[in-house]
């Protein structure tokens, strides 16, 4: 792996570690600062709300900055709002920092990944990219267990502090070993931001939110879930999530695979699968082994649908592919954002911890739906060409 790449990889580990890891120290967070876990859980909204306004307007806004300059100034921020979440004083301080950490994480991963397929040929550029995605792999499998424990060992702001570390360790590794990449974006902002304007991008941002936001429910709640309802005790929990890491390593490559051969009709069966096992653990619920097991089967399925909507998304939007990753960031982390608000919701309003997975399960059924949409759509797109010709 060239040096660059993997200094790249130890940035993206730490930054998608920074998102993840709230959903194991939540109870944490919320005693420390008297809050209700649901207000807690919001902490993930506010993450997913800076990621969502702020990736796509920031990367437009910077088309035009030389990259490696950008990517070290990006990370400064992100180094900065970790140190700012560990020292927080208040609710209100840590849920600013979220916002401001989360505002310029879409913008380094776009950046990031062109520049670690700029520097490769056309046929390695996708295993290149694979690679960076290894990093958010190993920050679901190392990166949030540890974080977990960590949390739970010396409190949940020590674990701000170390990914603080480890995303300045990612910044001296890229101004050391990541060469400078040409810009060549010639558009202006605007310019850049009129791809929202294609109704095709707007239908692939709506099948990767609706079609996540169900699995993304229980992520968010998993540790009072694993704790409150099967019983598990908190020691566990890191363990679980490597469980849940694991299986989202697999899933990520067998969905890739799976998206080469067939890219919508796979969505559609994955999805479906999807559904099954969040019912399959809305049933065994108060297992323990049943649900260590379908914790790992979540994982997979739940990580095995995101290369085919990332593909989906780059698809529709060939124009602007720097901004089209970040529009594919913004999309998912809106799917985050309504399942951190819908779960505080059905956990209030009565339906308790049980009911996250039914309604998780109806959430990813529409997400079905809304998949089958877009196919038959743009099934008709490409067959519109062949009926004016008849």
């Amino acid at each position: 792996m060239p040096l660059s790449v993997l200094s790249l990889m130890v940035c993206v580990f730490g930054i998608t570690t920074g998102e993840f890891v709230p959903a194991g120290i939540l109870p944490d967070i919320a005693g420390d600062l008297q809050v209700s876990i649901p207000a807690a859980g919001l902490l993930v909204t506010a993450y997913a709300v800076g990621m969502i306004v702020g990736g796509p307007l920031v990367t437009a806004f910077v088309a035009r900055l030389p990259r490696k300059p950008l990517i070290l100034i990006l990370l400064v921020v992100a180094i900065a709002g970790n140190v700012a979440s560990a020292v927080a004083p208040a609710y209100g301080v840590l849920f600013a920092a979220r916002v401001v950490t989360a505002m310029v994480t879409s913008t380094f991963f776009a950046n990031a990944i062109v520049i670690a397929t700029h520097s490769v040929p056309p046929e390695k550029q996708a295993s290149t990219v694979a690679r960076l995605i290894l990093g958010m792999n190993l920050a679901m499998i190392v990166g949030a267990p540890l974080g977990t424990f960590v949390g739970h060992s010396f409190g949940w702001r020590a674990t701000f502090v170390a990914i603080a570390a480890t995303a300045a360790l990612g910044l001296l590794l890229v101004a050391r070993f990541v060469p400078a990449v040409p810009n060549d974006a010639t558009s202006s902002a605007f310019g850049e931001l009129k791809i929202f304007r294609s109704s095709a991008v707007q239908l692939a941002i709506l099948v990767t939110a609706v079609g996540s936001a169900g699995q993304l429910i229980v992520f968010t709640y998993f540790a009072p879930l694993l704790t409150d309802l099967a019983g598990f005790a908190a020691s566990a929990v890191p363990i679980l999530l490597l469980v849940y890491g694991v299986g989202a390593t697999v899933g990520n490559l067998a969905g890739g695979w799976l998206s080469d051969r067939g890219l919508m009709p796979s969505l559609v069966g994955l999805l479906t699968a999807t559904t099954v096992a969040l019912l399959g653990m809305w049933v065994l619920s108060s297992s323990v082994v049943g649900t260590a097991i379908m914790v790992f089967l979540i994982g997979a399925l739940g990580f095995s649908i995101v290369p085919g909507m990332q593909a989906n998304v780059l698809k529709s939007a060939m124009r602007a592919p720097t901004l089209a990753l970040a529009v594919n960031s913004s999309a998912y982390q809106l799917a985050a954002a309504f399942a951190a608000w819908l779960g505080g919701v059905i956990i209030a309003g009565g339906l308790g911890l049980r009911g996250v997975y039914v309604v998780a399960a109806a959430v990813t059924f529409v997400g079905i739906l809304v998949t089958l949409f877009a196919w038959y759509r743009s099934r008709r797109v490409s067959a519109a060409p062949e009926v004016s010709m008849a």
